[in-house]
């Protein structure tokens, strides 16, 4: 512990699937291999076993809740919890949707590839 990350940004804009979302978690957060895969894992995984980054930025974040609404509303309530439970090992989270991640070009254009 004690080595965190300055910025994690997670893609969540192809998630489709809760088994999905724990994994693409779990990897890009560096959890354990024996990590359980469930809300309960992932509070103890970011309250005791990894260092979060100082900001953790979710691309895609209204396509996840628009896919898979309880899992972004647990999501959202674990890292809420954690900046007020620690605040001084919680993330800053940035939830970004899909507009916001793509090239200026494409955005100003208003042209995109299955929208």
């Amino acid at each position: 512990m004690n080595d965190r990350k300055s910025e994690v940004t997670i893609d969540l804009s192809d998630v489709a699937s809760p088994l999905e979302l724990q994994q693409r978690l779990s990897r890009s957060l560096e959890f354990p291999n024996w990590y359980g895969k469930n809300w309960d894992a992932f509070w103890d995984a970011i309250t005791g076993l990894v260092d979060m980054p100082h900001q953790l930025r979710l691309l895609g974040w209204q396509t996840l809740e628009n896919r898979l609404p309880l899992d972004a509303e647990l999501l959202r309530a674990c890292l809420e919890k954690m900046q007020k439970a620690l605040p001084g090992s919680a993330s800053t989270v940035v939830y970004d949707s899909e507009r916001d991640t793509l090239p200026d070009a494409v955005r100003s254009s208003g042209r995109v590839k299955g929208f």
